[in-house]
């Protein structure tokens, strides 16, 4: 990415709802190029979508864990099982796989510590492949939403 591309990023992060005009007004190019190089941001993947940033509680998901995972045996194919397993659970609004003593963080959101333990209980330990897991209660989340591309190696 150029300078141009890591502006228009950076504006896009701010507010994705703002016109294309807006933006190209904000870094200094015409409209039509700052629509030409978003075209390109999406179809060279740096622009992976436009999403909402919803409140959880307003979704029901009052209570925020992180799931530690360890399956058993390490293969692809049961990687990419457990992968597919736990995206298509309601509950779950991330999943991570992870290098070292864990081998996934799933972030999942309850109703209540009820449904929380519930789903732990229930779904994720009736799996044959877990050997473990460990659950760690969300308390505040906060993310930044606009990181700054980093300086190249």
């Amino acid at each position: 990415m150029d300078e141009l591309d890591s502006a228009i990023v950076r504006e896009l992060q701010r507010d994705a709802r703002q016109s294309n005009r807006d933006i190209a007004r904000k870094v200094g190019v015409a409209p039509s190029t700052c629509l030409e190089r978003t075209r390109l941001l999406r179809e060279r993947g740096v622009i992976r979508g436009y999403h909402a940033d919803i409140a959880p509680s307003a979704l029901n998901r009052g209570v925020q864990a992180l799931v530690s995972v360890q399956v058993r045996p390490l293969s692809r194919a049961v990687i990419d099982a457990f992968k597919a397993f736990t995206v298509g659970l309601p509950e779950v609004t991330a999943v991570f796989v992870m290098a070292g003593s864990d081998d996934f963080v799933i972030h999942v959101g309850a109703q209540d510590n009820e449904h929380l333990h519930a789903f732990l209980v229930d779904r994720l330990s009736q799996r044959k492949e877990i050997v473990g897991f460990r659950t760690s209660i969300i308390f505040q989340h906060l993310a930044k939403h606009d990181p700054a591309p980093l300086p190249e190696a």
